[in-house]
């Protein structure tokens, strides 16, 4: 691991956030003599964000601890473009009411990771169509399109895997690299930002940032991306049977955020406490090596940090003890039928083994009623498949339950 000398870096490599940064070195250097500004983007293309984001959101807050100043920057000048990095398609467009109402709902998560204020390390939320909105195509095309070369564009990870696949990118989305770029020109100007953050597969849109501010201003600036958070198994974070993860309490209840955290990968358990909790270093390392049943305490703690860091500590709470009382009282005080499953088992195999419906058709009409629930969880796909790696409850509406346990 790179020795490095300020608080900041120190703090992202050891927790495992670094995957590229652009010069290390001088970034260093900088976050050791000064407060710097950094920001993520964020498209609001939905009322909420999800757990695939919950890396970028961390990766602030880590900032803010650091000593210096997290600006969250919202896409809704962007967001009427659309992203093509590493896409199959492109995105709808939305309307810009749509827009301004997802703004809204995103706001709210992130007063749960960050302080926002007026002094100089506190959080600041802007959005990009303050200055996108009133650019002029032609003044724009001349001061800037000059600084952007096409053979280059088209050499960038994000660009290449739509043409390669032989699918369309249009010309709305090819400019997205240019107006990314030129958020961070434009937040070098208004608030001194020094540092952009994202993804990987952001690392082609934040170069084109860094040379565009250098070569307009002359203004050194800086990019760090984090790696692709992928579960041990090879899947993407955040992504689970049912769909995704969101962030915010009225697309997903307390307790089903909890159980996605308790339901993490043995072997992924350190690394996401590292990530997505503020628990120290060193009771990380002895948590990770807990092995058998007592990683399920483990577990249990990721749970109650990470639900209680974006819901609140009641929420925490009222999970943990709903968990408590499904799995170890059982369902309304009875026993829960069990079913032992070597590998895995379709939703509807399951169902009839633990005697939750009766026949195969009865299994896929309540499917798709919405009636049956993995881990609490609405699972809507008749053919879908449990890989039963843990203790799995499956729930027939909210009063009768089964567990499914992994064969010895």
């Amino acid at each position: 691991m790179t020795e490095y000398t300020s608080d900041l870096l120190r703090l992202l490599s050891s927790r495992g956030y670094v995957h590229q940064v652009t010069d290390a070195a001088g970034l260093d250097a900088l976050a050791a003599k000064q407060i710097v500004p950094g920001y993520i983007g964020f498209d609001p293309t939905a009322p909420s964000l999800h757990v695939g984001s919950l890396v970028q959101i961390m990766l602030l807050r880590r900032l803010q601890q650091a000593g210096h100043k997290p600006i969250v920057l919202m896409g809704g000048g962007t967001g009427k473009v659309g992203d093509p990095s590493f896409k199959d398609e492109a995105r709808k467009l939305m309307t810009e009411e749509t827009i301004a109402a997802n703004i809204a709902s995103i706001k709210t998560v992130f007063e749960n990771f960050l302080t926002f204020g007026d002094g100089p390390t506190d959080a600041v939320m802007l959005d990009n169509a303050q200055w996108l909105d009133a650019l002029e195509y032609l003044p724009f095309l001349r001061d800037y399109g000059q600084h952007f070369s096409v053979n280059r564009m088209l050499s960038f990870n994000s660009v290449k895997l739509r043409l390669d696949r032989e699918q369309s990118l249009s010309f709305l989305e090819f400019n997205y690299m240019i107006l990314q770029a030129y958020d961070f020109l434009e937040l070098s100007r208004r608030q001194a930002c020094r540092l952009q953050m994202g993804g990987s597969d952001q690392w082609g849109n934040i170069v084109n940032g860094i040379e565009l501010s250098r070569r307009v201003d002359g203004t050194e600036v800086f990019g760090v991306t984090t790696p692709l958070i992928t579960t041990a198994d090879g899947g993407k974070m955040g992504k689970t049977m049912s769909g995704a993860v969101w962030l915010n309490p009225d697309q997903l209840g307390h307790y089903d955020y909890w159980q996605f955290w308790r339901n993490t990968d043995d072997r992924d358990v350190g690394r996401f406490l590292r990530l997505f909790t503020d628990i120290p270093l060193d009771e990380i390392a002895r948590l990770e090596a807990l092995e058998g049943a007592e990683i399920n305490e483990a577990k249990k703690i990721l749970a109650n940090a990470a639900t209680a860091m974006c819901r609140g500590e009641a929420a925490a709470l009222e999970a943990a003890e709903t968990a408590r009382r499904t799995f170890e009282e059982g369902s309304v005080g009875d026993a829960l039928p069990t079913h032992a499953v070597a590998g895995s088992i379709t939703v509807v195999d399951a169902l009839i083994a633990l005697g939750l419906c009766a026949s195969k058709g009865e299994a896929r009409r309540k499917i798709g009623e919405g009636a049956i629930r993995i881990d609490d969880v609405a699972v809507t796909d008749p053919a879908a498949e449990i890989a039963v790696t843990r203790q799995t409850k499956l729930s027939f509406g909210k009063k009768r339950h089964g567990l499914l346990t992994p064969a010895s």
